[in-house]
């Protein structure tokens, strides 16, 4: 089957046939003019009075799908906006293969249909150019993925999709067994496990596009199942996977966009991001960093800011550069609110201008007031805001306000990609639910050599070979180091305070596969639905994704999840409870 974009002016006096949809048509004075789409783009047709196919193409409707057969000509006026747009086909031979009712929504990709009904509409949504031209991508880049790691003589193994529950993390999606009754296999959150375990197995070099499961709530770049590019490799160190793991990117950015990567990737400390920019996965796209300036109110009277230092508080602050006279103060008062989703008590604001004005202005010292002039470099209608509060707040909040401000002033370059590698990750964060540390990332990630003697007795300064690969403010994947030793292993079981009996049910059968010779080994996981997102520039992963869910994880088009049949739940031994 040929393709609508196959052809271009050099192809001008051939005879050709095309099938596709139509997409409008037009009758401009008897002569009717038709766009046939088909997934690579239009093709216009063009039926005159004399033809023979004449009264067939003045019934046609959008969205009607034909075959035509006719000859290329050159178009009097050239479209430049289409590839196909210097040519067109006068129509010699014309069938209709189908029709179509009317559609819930227009077919364009400037369509205002709500998302909800191009949901439910799925398969009609797929016709437009942006949603197609996103799956051609994603195909792209899953093909070059493949190519790369084959040539760098990775083995393509699947792993089991029924596995066994581990709940270490998020919270697995569970599917009953009606073969033994009241026991349930678990999705894999992702296959880490096995993939480790093919390292016991001596494959050495693996990879998987893998389907991954985790029952979390949603968000624009989060689904319930998605899909991961999966890696692991025997005798490496964390260089060694980095390095493989940025010349695959780069590999992608020059197939897919022709973008040369500057390699090796700066690496930034994930101590120094949170400082420097309120998150693990900072956005180099433009600057305006977190500046700490607790030492310039060490001795204030200013009574919010002297309150929570006496409670080991901290003060930072970001500077919106030349930007003062675009924040009124009810715009100040929506950035406060903002701020306080993040658990920010509040949010104080100076504006230099002839004076210094702002919320805290006349509360300055003159001392504090040069202070902050000299640390910030302030100049004219330069804005500063400012949040004081425990440690984790005020960066969590700055970082999530940087962004913001980024975003609204237009400090973002949209053709720009800064790429960088995060590491040295904290091996546990505290966990006020549960009351006790757990795994930042997950229990079989290693800790620093230096570190290993810290597992059981300082948590809080333990840190990891672990290493996120960041992409314009996206984790665009990540992985570690993995534990080879049975010993340390065990060590970080009783770090997460798992009593032997859990760490059996849990992860018997691995544990035993750590005393038969296991390699040193490491990998990671980029996000392919992630990456195509950011390669595709679009917010929202459900563009890139061909059925995606909703944000309550719903399907609308094939309505699940439903309920299913009283004989199928008894066949299974369950009983849902009302």
């Amino acid at each position: 089957m040929n393709l609508n974009t196959d052809y271009s002016i050099k192809n001008v006096g051939e005879q050709i046939t095309l099938n596709g949809w139509v997409a409008k048509v037009r009758d401009l004075g008897g002569v009717i003019f038709i766009d046939l789409r088909d997934r690579s783009g239009i093709m216009q047709l063009v039926v005159r009075p004399d033809s023979a196919c004449y009264a067939l193409a003045s019934s046609l409707k959008n969205e009607y799908v034909i075959k035509v057969t006719g000859k290329l000509v050159a178009r009097e006026k050239a479209n430049l906006n289409i590839s196909t747009g210097e040519i067109e086909m006068e129509v010699e031979k014309l069938e209709l293969l189908n029709k179509s009712l009317e559609l819930p929504f227009e077919v364009s990709d400037n369509t205002t249909a709500l998302e909800d009904t191009r949901l439910k509409y799925r398969y009609l949504d797929l016709r437009r150019n942006s949603l197609s031209s996103n799956l051609i991508t994603r195909h792209k880049i899953t093909l070059a993925v493949r190519n790369f790691l084959d040539k760098e003589r990775f083995i393509e193994v699947e792993t089991p999709v029924l596995c066994k529950s581990t709940p270490e993390g998020a919270r697995d999606y569970l599917v009953p067994s009606r073969v033994n009754k009241g026991k349930f296999y678990a999705l894999p959150q992702s296959p880490q496990i096995f993939k480790q375990l093919l390292m016991v197995g001596g494959i050495e070099r693996y990879f998987q596009i893998a389907k991954c499961f985790r029952d979390e709530d949603l968000r624009a770049d989060r689904q319930p199942e998605f899909t991961q590019i999966d890696i692991e490799m025997s005798f490496v160190s964390e260089d060694d996977v980095m390095s493989l793991a940025e010349r695959l990117v780069a590999h992608v950015f020059k197939e897919i966009k022709g973008i040369d990567i500057k390699l090796p990737l700066m690496k930034m400390k994930y101590d120094d991001a949170i400082s420097k920019y309120g998150s693990d996965k900072p956005d180099l796209r433009f600057d305006m960093e977190i500046q700490d300036i607790t030492s310039i109110f060490a001795n204030t009277e200013i009574g919010f800011f002297k309150s929570n230092l006496e409670n080991d508080g901290i003060i930072n602050a970001v500077v919106a550069k030349n930007a003062a006279d675009k924040y009124s103060r009810k715009e100040i008062d929506k950035l406060t609110d903002y701020v306080k989703t993040y658990k920010a008590s509040g949010l104080a604001y100076l504006k230099v201008e002839d004076e210094m004005s702002g919320s805290i202005a006349k509360l300055l010292s003159a001392n504090e007031r040069t202070d902050l002039i000299n640390k910030l470099n302030l100049e004219k209608n330069d804005i500063v805001f400012i949040i004081s509060d425990k440690y984790n707040v005020v960066k969590t909040a700055l970082g999530s306000l940087r962004c913001k401000l980024g975003r609204d002033l237009g400090l973002i370059n949209p053709d720009d990609y800064k790429l960088l590698w995060v590491v040295d990750f904290p091996s546990f964060e505290w966990s006020e639910e549960e009351g006790r540390f757990m795994a930042t990332h997950h229990p079989f990630t290693a800790p620093k050599d230096e570190d290993v003697d810290k597992l059981l007795t300082d948590k809080a300064h333990c840190y990891s070979k672990a290493y996120d690969i960041v992409i314009n403010g996206y984790e665009a994947g990540g992985g570690s180091i993995r534990i080879h030793d049975e010993a340390v292993q065990e060590k970080m079981f009783e770090a997460l305070e798992l009593t032997p009996e859990q760490i059996k049910t849990k992860f018997g059968f691995f544990v035993d596969a750590l005393k038969y010779g296991t390699p040193p080994h490491g990998g990671l996981a980029f996000g392919l639905d992630r990456l195509t997102m950011l390669l595709t520039r679009t917010e929202n992963i459900r563009d890139v994704i061909a059925f995606p869910k909703t944000a309550s994880a719903s399907d609308l088009m094939s309505e699940c999840p439903n309920v299913v049949d009283d004989a199928q739940l008894k066949e299974l031994g369950i009983k849902i409870e009302k």
